[in-house]
């Protein structure tokens, strides 16, 4: 017990700093789109963050599913990702369509998970998306998402929200959709199992190391072609 509290607060502190770098950082969200030789590496490839974390924040994972051949997008226009699902989602729905995408696999991390199962439920893009790949979402919310947090942005992680409710009661994409699972995560204690997806257990532990374990962006590699075929 000691051990896995220690671990989550490396975890946090890890996440922290990784946030602050990723807020002051440089660049351009396009720099990922340009594909490899490889044509059968050639899927596109949408990234969605989790809360609060602005598209630099992505770029590790970016780098290195573009450096195995896959054109990759960051959506800027989602800012820090604060807003409703329903309005996140609006801002996918609309890259999707501005940017002529098709065949598209989502690569979600926390929140971004919920919107991009919104976005596979939207009929104006949901023929657009192949299916998707969620690390540490909480599809059944948090219960780390106190009351007191009702009115702020954590209050989609509400277990009983209108927001969790309703997007679990859709179990029509559960079956495109692959669950990464880490060993343990102090931001969902719940585990973020989906019913009538494939969930996959992973032997990393935390929320936010995972993003960036060279291991587990293997792992996504692998099942990004899994549901391309």
């Amino acid at each position: 017990m000691i051990r896995r509290r220690f671990g989550g607060l490396l975890d946090w502190a890890y996440g922290v700093g990784w946030w602050l770098r990723a807020f002051s950082r440089s660049g351009s969200p396009d720099a990922f789109r340009e594909p490899g030789p490889d044509p059968d590496h050639h899927t596109p490839i949408v990234l969605l963050p989790g809360i609060w974390e602005r598209w630099p924040y992505l770029v590790p994972l970016a780098r290195s599913l573009n450096a195995a051949g896959h054109p990759v997008h960051l959506i800027a226009a989602l800012g820090a990702n604060g807003s409703p699902l329903p309005a996140a989602e609006r801002i996918v729905a609309g890259y999707l369509e501005a940017h002529q995408l098709s065949k598209v696999i989502l690569v979600a991390h926390s929140k971004g998970g919920l919107i991009g199962k919104l976005a596979m439920l939207d009929p104006s893009c949901a023929d657009r998306i192949l299916g998707m790949v969620a690390l540490s979402t909480p599809f059944g919310g948090s219960s780390l998402s106190w009351p007191i947090f009702g009115r702020t942005p954590l209050g989609v992680f509400a277990p009983r929200g209108a927001a969790i409710t309703e997007l679990s009661a859709q179990l029509e994409v559960n079956a495109r959709i692959i669950s990464l699972q880490p060993t343990h995560d102090q931001v969902i204690p719940e585990g973020s199992r989906l019913e009538g997806a494939r969930n996959v257990s992973l032997e990393a532990a935390g929320h936010f190391r995972p993003l960036r374990d060279a291991e587990v962006h293997r792992v996504i590699h692998e099942l990004v072609h899994e549901l391309a075929r």
